[in-house]
């Protein structure tokens, strides 16, 4: 993960966001509304795709953006034997808004030649919004907000080889697991946390996205386990009934939730001895106390955040402290699946 110091977070991103639609909509004249319109474009296209500036900028909007299924095809191209275009998820609402831009007759004439806009002018006006945004030059450049929004996805759990993935890294962080994961079944994930991130459903912090590896049927309840990205194994109990009212079957993409005061977190050298089928080593990266309550956050090995919530006289007691190793203990019966 790259470096957050040298990132933007969310607030600060959506600022930016603010100040490029401010800017962009403040223009006096109509032919300067239409010029920032594009720059507008541009931001956003990095902003939620995570592509470079010249991918960005050598985009024709008219034919490396399907609408229907809300993808931009990065690096998209006409010669024979070149690499394939890379597919990239993007919000429906940015669908849309570029959608409603290219359907203006104004904006269409205006993009003779898409976005092919001098790198150094675009630079330029990512710096002038970072300023006005109360945000160091240097962070609001392009590259720093392809990186911003890497440690974005990451820290909504999107799984590190999707991140990859979508932004275009040549090397992957491969394990045995991910050979059970097609590319389709990557852009589905993908398309799972972006919609995830616009459209919330549920209050459970805890999330993981994979593949069902094993259903072993009861009389009244069905064992259930699925195998992340990451290699990992999480194990629920569910009935027999939401069983089949959810149609699951071995290799279907699910998401499995875990409400925080559920994780119970626990020291040990080793992996420790305990009826909570889900075990998982990982590191305290924050602690926010609180008069009642304290809570926990747990970075495991593949980037994954756990959160787990505790009363705030026993973590006096415990004494856990940031960059503590810890393991995240969670039983079958506390896990959520959900097929959206």
């Amino acid at each position: 993960m790259p470096n957050e110091s040298h990132c933007l977070d969310t607030v600060q991103m959506n600022r930016m966001e603010q100040s490029f639609r401010s800017w962009a909509g403040g223009a006096p004249r109509a032919d300067v509304r239409l010029s920032r319109r594009r720059i507008l474009l541009i931001f956003l296209l990095i902003r939620y795709t995570g592509a470079k500036l010249n991918e960005v900028l050598a985009i024709n909007p008219f034919r490396d953006i399907d609408f229907r299924r809300r993808l931009v095809f990065l690096g998209r191209t006409e010669k024979k034997n070149s690499r394939p275009a890379r597919e990239v998820q993007i919000p429906e609402a940015l669908s849309e808004e570029i959608k409603s831009s290219l359907n203006n007759p104004a904006f269409k004439k205006y993009l003779g030649n898409f976005f092919k806009v001098d790198p150094g002018h675009v630079r330029r006006k990512f710096y002038e919004r970072a300023i006005e945004s109360g945000i160091p030059p240097a962070t609001g450049a392009p590259e720093s907000i392809r990186r911003s929004r890497a440690i974005e996805l990451m820290q909504s759990n999107m799984p590190l080889p999707v991140v990859q993935k979508m932004l275009g890294h040549s090397t992957l962080n491969m394990t045995a697991s991910y050979v059970n994961f097609s590319d389709a079944d990557m852009q589905q994930v993908a398309k799972h946390f972006i919609e995830k991130e616009s459209h919330r459903k549920t209050s459970a912090r805890n999330s993981f996205f994979g593949k069902i590896s094993l259903i072993k049927k009861g009389d009244i309840q069905a064992k259930v386990e699925m195998i992340a990205l990451s290699g990992d194994t999480v194990t629920t109990i569910i009935t027999n009934d939401s069983l089949s009212r959810l149609g699951l079957k071995t290799g279907s993409l699910i998401t499995a939730e875990v409400k925080a005061p559920w994780v119970i977190l626990q020291k040990s050298d080793k992996e420790p001895k305990s009826t909570a089928e889900n075990r998982f080593i990982g590191t305290i990266t924050h602690i926010s106390k609180g008069e009642i309550t304290t809570e926990y956050i747990v970075r495991i090995s593949d980037g994954t955040e756990l959160c787990s919530i505790i009363t705030t006289d026993n973590a006096n007691q415990i004494g856990f402290q940031e960059n503590d190793q810890v393991w995240a203990l969670f039983n079958s019966f506390a896990v959520v699946l959900h097929i959206d």
